[in-house]
């Protein structure tokens, strides 16, 4: 049981369920529908859900599994923008009003269950704000944001006190960390309770930072215990605009170094937040604010990217009127203040303030041409090179994808070190000048015997494959059967082909 003075503060949580595919069809919950990202499904209606569309799916085994399944790619600037009515309709009712992402919000339960008469009476009363709004939702209350989540998906109020003993019977997946939860069931800790039981000095050794964080949440404390603003010490940063703004774009792209120098001011007092109150000022002399929060500490691209949700969903609003006379100032204060955990690098990672540098160099790219364009990408699962490549906007974080199989005509090492936005058109040709074909039992009609490409031809010196895949076999009108094979030219060209419908094309080519 957690001592008096680490007791987590009383925390309640309003969270409307599937709110990516409500921000995008506004209700209809019997419809087949869902928002996919990078592929995947992020969220379902709760008729797509019963007939067995889950969160983390693949897009086409869904629609494989329900006929007529509606698809929306997922756009959280929009999730955003449509959730700003439902954070005004609570922040009528209690003052300090965080949103932890479009969907599920937070408020500091102590002052405004006093001000309401009890816990229950707020939650009530939230409940019917939101639900005026047009929305469903579901209210926890509990010591702690992330205790607060789970119990507002069973809709309880957790006694005081009360939160590590409601943990203890949730799965250890429910801490987020898949990594981290599939370590702790091979060793045979199943629940949070299970967990929380462990010695936190024997966690640290064993599991990290991260596994000390983790161990704080099943105990019902919050993850970083929060500390004292310094005294003295002025941590917001303020930009000025000489010409009034009624767009969001201008201050949009202020932004980012705005978050850049807001971290400057945390790191030299050696700290971290976890909350961003969003501010601006209008010529008038009016403001809004809102503040956003983070199940862990904000990072530049996690600041910035709330600023821009804030201000687009502003846009909407009478905030960039013309009767306000534009926005003058822009804002960000920084609360929640957690000390720094730092970053340990290892021998292997080089000078830092290099990193630094090279960090605040693609900053500045991202902020000239748009949040998507710098990515990073990381190795994921798949069949064709082309889909073993997941790339993801700068700062955001990567969504899992299983690189482990099984991967049924995967192409097998090496992988191709280059691979063309769109494959380039070739014929494959046999020792009579007819086209190769490739079999449904996947055998040649005939051994490749000349290459020929848009810029000339070659004759092929050793060939490898084919390696048959066969996609979407229960839709007549979207299957498609490909096949691919390694070739290699006697003028020193290794290639990678592929046939579908007859017709070859170069789908990658390895460097020599």
């Amino acid at each position: 049981m957690p001592s008096r003075n680490e007791q987590s503060p009383r925390v309640l949580v309003g969270w409307v369920p599937d709110w990516p595919v409500v921000a995008v069809l506004g209700g209809e919950p019997q419809r087949l529908a869902a928002v996919v990202e990078r592929g995947r499904i992020v969220a379902a209606t709760e008729g797509a859900r019963a007939a067995g569309v889950r969160r983390g799916q693949k897009v086409r085994s869904a629609q494989a599994l329900v006929e007529g399944l509606e698809v929306f790619e997922r756009d959280t600037d929009a999730e955003a923008a449509a959730f700003e009515p439902v954070a005004d309709a609570v922040g009528a009712l209690a003052a300090h009003l965080e949103v932890v992402r479009p969907g599920l919000l937070a408020v500091a339960a102590a002052g405004a269950a006093r001000f309401h008469g009890g816990e229950d009476v707020l939650a009530e009363r939230i409940v019917d704000a939101v639900e005026a709004t047009g929305h469903p939702c579901r209210v926890g209350v509990a010591d702690g944001l992330f205790a607060a989540q789970l119990a507002a998906r069973a809709e309880r109020i957790v006694p005081a006190g009360e939160s590590a003993r409601f943990l203890a019977a949730h799965a250890v997946a429910e801490l987020g960390d898949g990594r981290l939860a599939g370590l702790l069931l091979r060793l045979g800790i199943v629940t949070l309770g299970q967990f929380a039981a462990l010695p936190p000095a024997s966690v640290a050794d064993r599991f990290g930072t991260g596994g000390t964080l983790a161990h704080r949440l099943a105990r019902g404390l919050e993850a970083r215990p929060v500390v004292a603003r310094p005294p003295g010490t002025d941590l917001a940063v303020e930009e000025r605009f000489d010409q009034p703004s009624t767009l969001a774009e201008p201050l949009v792209f202020a932004a980012r170094g705005m978050a850049e120098r807001l971290h400057t001011r945390l790191a030299g007092a050696g700290l971290a937040c976890e909350r961003v109150e969003i501010e601006v000022e209008c010529a008038d002399g009016t403001t809004a604010s809102r503040a956003w929060r983070h199940e862990g500490v904000l990072s530049v691209g996690a600041v910035a990217e709330r600023v821009r949700w804030q201000l687009q969903a502003w846009q909407r609003r009478p905030v960039f009127d013309e009767c306000a006379g534009g926005v003058v100032a822009l804002r960000l204060l920084p609360d929640g203040l957690v000390r720094d955990p730092g970053r340990q690098l290892s021998l292997e990672d080089g000078d830092q303030e290099a990193t630094a540098r090279a960090e605040r160099a693609v900053a500045r790219v991202q902020a000239i041409l748009g949040h998507t364009a710098p990515a990073t990408a990381e190795l994921a699962g798949g069949r064709a090179p082309g889909d073993r490549v997941v790339r993801t906007p700068w700062g955001d974080a990567h969504q899992e994808r299983r690189a482990d199989g099984p991967w049924p005509g995967q192409l097998p090492a090496p992988s191709p070190t280059h691979v063309p936005e769109r494959p380039r058109p070739a014929r494959l040709l046999d020792a009579d000048g007819h086209d190769v074909q490739v079999t449904a039992r996947a055998e040649v009609s005939g051994a490749p015997v000349r290459l020929v490409l848009p810029a000339g031809s070659a004759e092929v010196a050793a060939w490898a494959g084919p390696w048959p895949e066969q996609e979407r076999w229960w839709d007549p009108e979207q299957a498609r059967r490909t096949a691919r094979m390694q070739v290699v030219t006697y003028d020193g060209r290794a290639l990678l082909l592929a046939v579908t419908a007859g017709r070859w094309s170069v789908e990658g080519d390895y460097d020599t």
